[in-house]
């Protein structure tokens, strides 16, 4: 099986300090659904996995949660494409759980569940914890520059190996050319 893991809030769509917290609030980045159209069409399967701390928060609800994850699905059909599943972590960053990226827990149960090894898979996302959670499970880490990524760019300490694209389009480009 081909991979491709994306983080969500910066890569897939526009992230926000305030949290996405419905499905209105959730923007597409241009040219990131057709990405996703695109690394289908060549074969790549393409899973999310994402950290919404705003549930532990009480920002939103997982209902709430699954009603944007539905708009983000319909966005990419729309666009020729598909997800295949929908990981996150619903823990505040200090519920010290093993989900929460940077830690790899929940690519390694994307890995459980798939059955496939991480060696080679792509994990795309804009921000340390991203990269650091794939660099962990021992998949590749690849950065993208939309989102926190220029900032996480600049910041340096990148796990040895991280590919950067300007953005998920780039990416695609690369992958399924």
């Amino acid at each position: 099986m081909r991979l491709v893991v994306l983080d969500r809030d910066g890569t897939i769509n526009y992230d926000s300090d305030q949290y996405v917290k419905s499905p209105a609030e959730w923007k597409p980045i241009p040219g990131a659904l057709e990405a996703i159209a695109r690394l289908n069409h060549a074969g790549w399967r393409v899973v999310v996995a994402t950290n919404q701390s705003g549930i532990a928060r009480g920002l939103l609800d997982v209902a709430t949660l699954n009603a944007i994850h539905a708009e983000m699905q319909r966005a990419v059909a729309h666009a020729g494409g598909r997800i295949d599943a929908v990981f996150f972590c619903p823990h505040a960053a200090d519920a010290d759980c093993e989900c929460r990226k940077p830690r790899p827990g929940m690519l390694h149960e994307i890995a459980r569940r798939l059955n496939v090894d991480l060696a080679d898979v792509p994990v795309v996302g804009d921000a340390p914890r991203d990269l650091h959670a794939a660099a962990a499970a021992g998949a590749q880490p690849v950065l993208v520059l939309t989102g926190k990524g220029r900032r996480t760019r600049e910041a340096g300490n990148l796990p040895p190996g991280t590919r950067v694209f300007a953005d998920l389009a780039a990416f695609a480009a690369h992958l399924a050319p």
